[in-house]
């Protein structure tokens, strides 16, 4: 083999062997895991069997568990079954866990049990990264992205699926029964095979509509109108992404606008983001130490209450207005082309007429709305172009001032629903690419909620080494103590 780099005799006896060590570098990122979890107060984050029982078998430590599931996590190993085939064969995994090897089940149960502990660790991380320093800027982006759970679309069921599902076995099943009269037509010995397989699939058919109208029944207990089969917390959503829905999470995350790591994160079942945005900002602000808060969101988070509640606090939102105005969809007028006199309470009108205050009424959400119109509507030579009724009403709310706050805010800053974008979406687009195109393993939402906390400690520790460097990472670990 002349011309070629030659490797070593698979039998060449070594006459000092080498340390596991040796095959770690001094700038292999198993080394912070190493020391993170190694700083960690395990007891006091909520993890059980810190203590061992003084009989019985032994157990593993949980630190052993929790290296194995952030090591796993960050190279994109979440599977409990290939985690131990990994520990078996991996050096980096035999030297994190002194050449221990949990089988699949002990890996599994301990993610399952230890939920809270889990979760802890995440927040830990980022108190840490708050004592380094990193949240200089007092900017979070606030964005949701739906996330698939373990439950296909077949088995998820709503009122609007049955009535589907039902249409269509009716359909088959005329179709079956003209099959069948045409078959008592003809030579019976020749069709009898026929008729019989014809007779049988009626009769799951007529099963299947029974079970689901048994289903249907089952869906009016359920709040939202919604049963899952699999993974009973997962919902049917519609995702922007696909272009349709899926069955899943919606995902929140609030992320720092400087070093892009993820200060908040929550899982729900929720198919919008209307009632997100205090809580997530709240939590950011929390997470980061800030005692005022910028935070950004895209136009699914506009709700008046949502931001009233953040004014209130001390958090300064930029949310766009969603485009639901008919009137300008249509070429008229909007009701931003209506100037509000604050000292008069009225508006004036793009024909500068003064619509004023007629009466109080109420949305179902209890939301309290002044209606305001002018006389002149009738006669107006620029009717046309503002309403199809007899007279143009405007509805304020009666906090309004709070979203023209945000509008003003807005305008004054155009860039930031760019940087929103650019802050946030790269996250989400990461984190589904580490997955891969089957998102979540675990059921129901507190597992789920355990599960999406290991992808965001994974993604922040990497971030934290982006940043810092293996050797930075691993003395301010060190230093602050984890």
């Amino acid at each position: 083999m002349k011309r070629f780099i030659e490797g070593e005799d698979r039998q060449q006896v070594t006459l000092l062997p080498e340390c596991l060590d040796d095959y770690i570098g001094e700038d292999n990122p198993v080394r912070v895991v190493d020391a993170f979890v190694e700083e960690l107060d395990l007891h006091a984050l909520g993890f059980e069997g810190v203590d061992p029982a003084a009989t019985g078998r032994p157990s593993y430590h949980p630190s052993v568990l929790l290296k194995l599931y952030i090591y796993g996590y960050l190279n994109r190993i979440q599977s409990s079954r290939r985690l131990e085939r990994e520990a078996q064969r991996n050096v980096e995994l035999m030297w994190l866990t002194g050449r221990l090897a949990p089988d699949f089940k002990t890996i599994a149960d301990f993610r399952h049990n230890s939920g809270a502990g889990i979760r802890n660790v995440c927040k830990r991380f980022i108190a840490m990264c708050r004592e380094l320093k990193l949240f200089t800027q007092a900017i979070v982006a606030i964005d949701g992205s739906k996330f698939k759970a373990v439950n296909s679309r077949d088995r998820n069921f709503t009122p609007g699926k049955i009535d589907a599902r039902q249409r269509q076995i009716e359909q088959s099943i005329r179709r079956y029964l003209d099959a069948l009269e045409t078959a008592d037509r003809t030579q019976p010995a020749e069709v009898e095979a026929k008729t019989e397989r014809l007779t049988e699939k009626i009769k799951k058919l007529r099963e299947q509509m029974k079970q689901l109208d048994r289903t249907k029944e089952q869906l009016k207990k359920e709040p939202d109108g919604q049963r899952s089969l699999t993974d009973p917390d997962a919902r049917s959503m519609n995702s922007q992404a696909t272009g349709s829905g899926l069955v899943g999470y919606n995902v929140q995350a609030a992320v720092d606008a400087r070093h892009h790591l993820i200060v908040a994160h929550e899982v729900t079942n929720e198919g919008n983001d209307r009632a997100q945005l205090s809580n997530m900002a709240k939590a950011a602000r929390e997470a980061m130490g800030k005692t005022r808060l910028q935070a950004l969101a895209d136009r699914g988070y506009f709700n008046g209450m949502e931001l009233k509640t953040c004014e209130e606090v001390g958090i300064t939102t930029y949310v766009p207005k969603p485009m639901t105005s008919n009137a300008k969809a249509e070429g008229r007028f909007d009701k931003s082309d209506f100037i509000y006199v604050a000292k008069a309470d009225e508006y004036q009108c793009p024909a500068g007429e003064r619509a004023i205050y007629r009466f109080t009424t109420f949305e179902k959400n209890g939301n309290k709305l002044r209606v305001y119109w002018t006389s002149a509507c009738p006669a107006c030579p620029l009717k046309g172009q503002c309403t199809t009724a007899d007279y143009r009403r405007i509805r304020r709310w009666e906090h309004e001032e709070v979203l023209e706050r945000v509008q003003q805010r807005l305008e004054r800053k155009p860039v930031a629903m760019t940087l929103r974008r650019c802050t946030v979406e790269h996250v989400f687009g990461t984190l589904k690419y580490w997955m891969g195109s089957t998102h979540f393993l675990t059921k129901t939402l507190p597992h789920v909620s355990t599960e999406m906390s290991l992808h965001v400690l994974a993604y922040n520790l990497k971030r934290v080494i982006a940043i810092l460097g293996i050797a930075r990472t691993m003395k301010a670990v060190r230093l602050v103590g984890a």
